[in-house]
């Protein structure tokens, strides 16, 4: 083994991996040198445990001579436990979940308990939502909280049980042409455009909302409104605004003094700004949020207003919904963002993650964006990642963690590299995992796990072993020929769905819309003999099922398509709302950027007015005919 082979393996990066289709790839040289160039691999001065409740637990070797062979374990509610240490170095299991002290060879270590399983909800079906594309009872440029919450009970009327949500993390308030969920500057805190001033009493000032959002000119206008609910705020929700600022404490006085200095800076991301200003425990930046004090609290209150405004939203679902809202989980952050600003440290710095090249992307895809480090994540004892957990899963009954096979190993490209110039970095997954298990059962929420993309062997499995669902995908469940898999044979492990934000609706895939724009863009692979027999495959798969008969039809049958899968035996079928209203066009078209209106699409009415139309009150009794039976 070469000398860069060796610090590849030790840094846990894979030399040599497999593609999609099964073919052996390696990585060059040059790719492997500036991916180490940009890691700290300093191990932590103790490592951090963890461990399944009921398992016996491995613990680090002591002195070889003269060790004491007991271990003394502080519980996280203050209980302290004696244990012995075996022969083979093992502790007795450990039943308490939570984050424990362990003190054992004179040193203290961080011992995380899981439970084996995460909650599953009991059969039922979900809708998923784009929060923008939402209308409320006050007409407005976008959906917000308050048109979230309106949502939420109407869904839970008809029927839902969960209503999956795109990311609400904070964006750029300062830049409104940065509005993909996916690429937010931190997950730590929320996108404040979603912030409902009615909450705190004040009049809503309705503004004309299109088909299609124009963000610069509704983020800036929602800006203006949320100014003047700052200044008209009554005394009780000032104080409310800064109680909740206390307790978010120094991670919310950073994002707040982030976001002022943007406002005031500009730029596209910190790393532009005058050198005083990127260091945010330097003078400079201690000296402006001093002399600008109340634009650091009108960030803050923004923040507070959101918060409140999402758990209104979930308090709405759960009283009709037995799980409620069930929040997203973007991969990492923008580089140029809040968190990358006050925390590099806890950063991939100088790198971007992605995935390698696959059938559904041939060049391979730079989503632009960076991630926690798993070597810092080690130092630290994964503060960063169990907090942003903890944001996300505050006012939700479930979290969908996008990409999930990032929990394993990401995909990360050189600054500057195309998205195959990349290699995978293991992440420490057992730790992660446990991770989440933990944070949603002290929820009490579910957990979905994306893992579509090119898995590696066996990771489906361990995330079945644990019940973090997975998720099957009409469009993708095919067999080796090619054919559809019945929704019956999909396995329970997973929600069934019939599509996501990034694939084409039913009815626009059925007519072909996804190939008008692959024509359109200039792309290859937009083939209508092919979609023409990929249909007649579908239907014969849905006439096995039941939901067909005779030729394939002509018009889009949305109807049979959505029984199809809600047939599925998994314990949650999700029907994006695109489908159950049988739009054509879909949220977003992967690999765009201005050449589709991506994250702008819009509902043409409340949706209390939607559900009441015929078509749609069709599709969601279905629904409740085949999911609770």
């Amino acid at each position: 083994m070469s000398d860069l082979d060796a610090r590849a393996a030790a840094a846990g990066l894979s030399r040599d991996w497999e593609d999609a289709d099964g073919r052996a790839q390696r990585v060059d040289d040059e790719v492997l040198e500036a991916i180490l160039a940009c890691l700290d691999t300093t191990a932590p001065e103790t490592p951090f445990l963890s461990a399944d409740a009921g398992a016996p637990i491995a613990v680090p070797a002591g002195p070889r001579s003269g060790s004491n062979r007991t271990a003394e374990l502080l519980l996280d509610d203050g209980e302290r436990l004696t244990l012995p240490v075996t022969a083979d170095g093992t502790l007795p299991p450990v039943e308490r979940v939570g984050y424990h002290q362990l003190h054992l060879h004179g040193r203290t270590y961080t011992l995380a308990v899981a439970p084996r399983r995460c909650a599953t909800p009991a059969r039922g079906w979900g809708v998923a939502v784009q929060v923008p594309g939402l209308r409320g009872s006050v007409e407005s440029a976008f959906g917000d909280a308050g048109a979230l919450a309106e949502a939420a009970a109407a869904f839970g009327r008809v029927g839902a049980q969960a209503l999956a949500i795109s990311p609400t993390h904070a964006l750029f308030p300062a830049d409104p042409t940065r509005f993909s969920p996916y690429s937010p500057s931190t997950r730590l805190f929320h996108n404040v455009l979603l912030a409902d001033p009615g909450l705190i009493g004040l009049p809503s000032s309705p503004a004309h909302g299109d088909a299609l959002i124009d963000w610069p000119e509704a983020a800036r206008a929602r800006m203006a409104k949320l100014r003047a609910a700052f200044d008209a705020a009554d005394d009780g929700a000032l104080v409310a605004a800064n109680t909740y600022r206390r307790q978010r404490g120094a991670a919310l006085e950073a994002h707040a003094r982030f976001d002022a200095l943007h406002a005031a800076l500009g730029e596209h991301g910190w790393q532009d700004w005058p050198a005083a200003y990127r260091d945010p425990h330097g003078e400079a930046v201690i000296r402006f949020a001093a002399e600008h004090e109340r634009e650091v609290a009108f960030h803050a209150f923004l923040q507070w207003l959101t918060d409140l405004g999402l758990a209104t939203a979930q308090r709405a679902a759960k009283e009709r919904m037995a799980t409620g809202i069930i929040a997203d989980l973007a991969v990492g952050m923008d580089g140029g963002g809040s968190h990358a600003w006050s925390a590099p440290g806890e950063l991939l710095t100088g790198l971007t993650v992605g995935a390698p090249p696959d059938p559904l992307g041939p060049d391979g895809q730079n989503w632009g964006i960076t991630a926690l480090d798993p070597f810092a994540l080690r130092r630290s004892g994964f503060g960063a990642f169990i907090e942003t957990l903890r944001v996300a899963l505050a006012h939700a009954g479930g979290i969908r963690i996008d990409h999930a096979l990032g929990l394993e190993r990401l995909w990360v490209i050189p600054a500057g590299e195309g998205a195959g110039r990349g290699a995978y970095l293991r992440m420490p997954g057992d730790h992660l995992r446990r991770i989440v298990a933990i944070e949603a059962h002290r929820a009490e929420a579910l957990v979905i796990a994306e893992d579509l993309g090119t898995v590696p062997a066996g990771f489906r499995d361990t995330l079945s072993q644990r019940s973090m669902l997975g998720m099957r995908v009409l469009p993708f469940e095919r067999d080796r020929q090619g054919g559809f898999v019945a929704p019956a044979e999909w396995d329970e492990a997973a929600v069934a769905m019939t599509g996501t934000h990034d694939t084409p609706t039913l009815a626009g895939w059925w007519s072909g819309r996804d190939i008008d724009w692959a024509e359109q863009l200039g792309r290859s692979g937009a083939d209508r003999v092919n979609r023409a027999r990929e249909r007649t495959a579908l239907w014969q798969a849905m006439t096995a099922s039941g939901n067909g008969a005779g030729d394939p039809p002509v018009a889009p049958p949305v109807d049979a398509m959505i029984a199809h899968v809600a047939g599925a035996p998994c314990p949650l079928a999700i029907v994006p709302f695109e489908d159950l209203l049988a739009l054509e066009e879909q949220p977003n078209l992967p690999g765009t950027i201005d050449e589709h209106p991506n994250w702008r699409r819009r509902m043409d009415a409340p949706t209390a007015t939607l559900l009441a139309r015929g078509d749609v009150a069709r599709r969601t009794a279905l629904l409740n005919a085949e999911r609770h039976a």
